[in-house]
């Protein structure tokens, strides 16, 4: 089973890309963030006709989640159970013995500000509510746009970076403090080539000289961690004419 997230910043531009690489790729469960679209608007039906069931959860201009899967997902939540948030940031649903969980994770504008305490009020939330929903459902994975670099080889310039939003402190501690409930970085599961981004900023020519971050992650329970097989950053459609900024990150579990 392929399992993917992919932040495609804006789907009303990106769908045709999103529909190529299904067609390609053909994984079974996908997350997308930013998808910037109301209920109303999201392309439900293109999705269909793609083989993939869909669910949604969006608002207008900013933010905005979807759950996409072969098989219909059930059991569907909307945001953190019990966190007042007007902003639509996460989607979880079952897939099969799969509980999945798409989040996208606040920015945090800069640390100081009332956008950084949202932040990290919303990661202690969503960790409580993580370890509760694997209590229930110990095959998991919470997968999305974290906006952390967990570490600093996660950054192309950790000197440059060093205390700057993505790659605080207080951000990289809650990233360890939800691999503390059983969870674990699928990418670091395996032997990773060096200066491996998700996130390439639009400006200075950073995808062209490879200047990013790695802030797009799958984090998979304990029970599935030797189930996982590979994960990879597939980097091609960051090539695309009009692209994200972010590149899918895929995982494969037997």
């Amino acid at each position: 089973m392929q399992v993917a997230t992919w932040n495609v910043n804006s789907l009303a531009v990106r769908l045709p890309q999103v529909l190529d690489w299904l067609s390609q790729h053909q994984p079974e469960v996908v997350v997308l963030q930013e998808t910037k679209l109301t209920d109303d608007k999201f392309p439900h039906a293109d999705f269909a006709q793609a083989g993939y069931a869909a669910q949604w959860f969006g608002q207008k201009t900013y933010n905005g989640v979807a759950l996409l899967s072969k098989a219909p997902a059930v059991d569907v939540v909307r945001n953190i159970p019990g966190f007042a948030d007007e902003q639509a940031r996460v989607i979880a649903g079952t897939v099969g013995e799969l509980r999945v969980i798409g989040a996208y994770f606040p920015n945090g504008q800069a640390p100081g500000t009332d956008k950084f305490e949202y932040k990290m009020q919303w990661m202690r939330s969503l960790r409580d509510w993580v370890r509760d929903e694997l209590a229930r459902h110990p095959k998991l994975v919470l997968m999305g746009d974290y906006n952390v670099a967990p570490e600093d080889r996660d950054v192309y310039d950790p000197i440059a970076w060093a205390g700057q939003i993505h790659c605080t402190p207080e951000e990289r501690e809650q990233f360890r403090l939800l691999l503390a409930l059983g969870l674990h970085d699928a990418f670091r599961l395996f032997e990773q080539p060096e200066k491996s981004w998700t996130w390439w900023d639009y400006r200075n020519l950073a995808f062209r000289k490879n200047q990013g971050l790695r802030i797009d992650h799958i984090l998979v329970s304990e029970a599935l961690k030797a189930s996982v097989t590979s994960c990879t950053i597939d980097k091609a459609p960051r090539k695309n004419e009009r692209p994200s900024d972010h590149a899918p990150v895929v995982a494969v579990i037997s």
